[in-house]
């Protein structure tokens, strides 16, 4: 053969190779990048990122009891509502003036954002609620710490928490959405994942767990940063759905990054100051629900093996410093689904925490957000975990009764509703204490204020919903939930343009 005519088809044969294994190289980046994403493209709904951030210890009307109504004193970040702005089922005419309870509720401004912490214990919450009288808050769940027992009763205007009014006007919230149970943080924050308290090993723990469910806040078993007394839960959360399917996610928390370690054992304590200048530990165990469970824990807080892993299996196991997500965000890589949980100074809880801080949580977080290619897609939903005690007059309905004689109390002494519990159960009586609930994102309705009933496992429901995950089981309250679909509008054209807030004054910033 001619030796340039054989030099020819050589290199047209090396030029057709080397296409064929850059396709392939192409193909295999995007399959890559796509398991990455976690199959993100592949949901029932345009959202395609969930961003859960989970506060602390608010009832729905501690923020929003007059919404939309402030009183704007001078001096005051201002807050006025747009014309057609809906009304919530808030505190007005008898409620404020002449309530049932022992004190009538009183405005609190940004000169009182710090305030002593109440009593919602689960058994006390109960008591408050006296057979949904709604009338027994400064009597059982004013805090032990308060001088003045009557701050229970309490509230917050647009003039403090003007962010999150804000944001209620130019996305959706809801006012009929409950705890899934009563109780404090760890019982929220279990039903954000499972639906499912029960469980929990040992199965008494004096004040803390119940027949078997978690009442009160036990510290996670699977945690180096906690070295006392603690707790293990068995069963299923949405961590083990999601990595079944495998979706990227993740748990991110802030202090959660060891500051050292002490006999081969991770050490949190990074801290930082409130506005009132006391300092704060970052990382709270108990407000960690996967580390409950063995098959979702990071009990060492390893770091990811690098930045391409966060989201996905690895020595991490989903859960990560809040500083993670940013990294991940930032880099083109958010998950699918993740939670946020504040450093603690920010997470809103009252005592060592308040909602200036949280403010600037919660607008620095939303406004990076919006600012992120993937903003297009997302879905912020900011709840909280319990009420913290205070003051709100609704009750929610019962969905599911207990009858445990030494801590059950809403329908009257030792009963919590009139039915069976789901699976013989006891100890996981609700709906608890109506909470705040809002959804920010391109595909939320606008202005728009929910009346359907929702809870805590509402969230974990569109989450499985979304990404085809299948259930929890066992009982879980996640089979009873209440949709967060009317908080959407799937159908219209989403609104991806900015709207940043200042996180000093919550106000819009133009």
């Amino acid at each position: 053969m001619n030796m340039k005519l054989l030099s020819r088809l050589l290199s047209l044969l090396m030029g057709t190779l080397v296409v064929v294994l850059a396709s392939a190289g192409v193909a295999q980046a995007a399959a890559n990048g796509s398991n990455q994403q976690g199959n993100a493209a592949n949901t029932k709904t345009p959202i395609e990122h969930i961003v859960v951030i989970f506060q602390e210890n608010v009832s729905f009307d501690h923020y929003f009891a007059t919404y939309p109504k402030a009183q704007n004193p001078a001096g005051e970040p201002a807050f006025t509502a747009a014309d057609g702005t809906p009304s919530v089922n808030g505190l007005s005419g008898d409620l404020l003036t002449h309530n049932p309870n022992l004190a009538n509720p009183q405005l609190l401004g940004p000169a009182q954002a710090i305030t002593c912490d109440q009593d919602h214990n689960y058994p006390d919450e109960q008591k408050s609620f006296d057979q949904g009288k709604m009338d027994k808050f400064v009597q059982f769940v004013s805090g032990g710490s308060c001088k003045n027992k009557n701050i229970v009763m309490d509230y917050y205007d647009g003039n403090t928490v003007t962010a999150l009014w804000n944001y209620a006007q130019h996305y959706s919230m809801s006012d009929k959405s409950f705890g899934t149970e009563f109780g404090p943080s760890t019982v929220g924050a279990v039903n954000l994942i499972s639906g499912q308290t029960h469980g929990a090993t040992p199965a008494t723990v004096a004040g803390a767990v119940a027949n078997g469910s978690i009442i009160g806040d036990p510290r996670p078993a699977f945690d180096d940063c906690w070295t006392g007394a603690s707790v293990s839960l068995s069963g299923t959360n949405v961590g083990d759905l999601l990595n079944a399917k495998n979706i990227t996610w993740g748990w991110f928390q802030g202090g959660f990054r060891p500051s050292g370690t002490a006999n081969g054992k991770a050490v949190c304590k990074t801290s930082h100051a409130n506005i009132g200048g006391v300092s704060v530990t970052d990382y709270i165990p108990h407000h960690e629900p996967f580390q409950y469970y063995k098959s979702t824990a990071n009990p060492h807080h390893l770091a990811p093996s690098s930045s391409d892993k966060i989201g996905q299996t690895d020595q991490a196991n989903h859960q990560y410093d809040l500083t993670d997500f940013w990294t991940a965000a930032d880099g083109g890589n958010l998950p699918a689904v993740s939670f946020l949980k504040a450093a603690g100074y920010q997470d809103g809880h009252a005592g060592y925490s308040d909602p200036l801080d949280e403010q600037h949580f919660l607008v620095n977080t939303i406004n990076h957000l919006q600012k992120l290619s993937t903003w297009k897609n997302t879905a912020v939903v900011i709840a909280y975990d319990d009420s913290d005690g205070w003051y709100d007059h609704v009750m929610g309905p019962i969905v599911n009764s207990s009858s445990d004689p030494a801590n059950d109390a809403v329908s009257g002494a030792g009963k919590c509703g009139n039915d069976e519990p789901a699976g013989g159960i006891q100890d996981r009586c609700g709906y608890g204490p109506r909470l705040p609930l809002l959804v920010i994102s391109p595909f939320a309705k606008t202005n728009f204020v929910d009346h359907s009933v929702t809870d805590q496992s509402s969230i974990l429901r569109f989450i499985e919903k979304n990404w085809k995950l299948g259930s929890i089981g066992g009982s879980s309250f996640d089979s009873m939930a209440g949709t967060l679909n009317h908080l959407f509008d799937f159908d219209g054209k989403p609104d991806t343009s900015p709207f940043m807030l200042d996180p000093v004054t919550g106000e819009p910033v133009k």
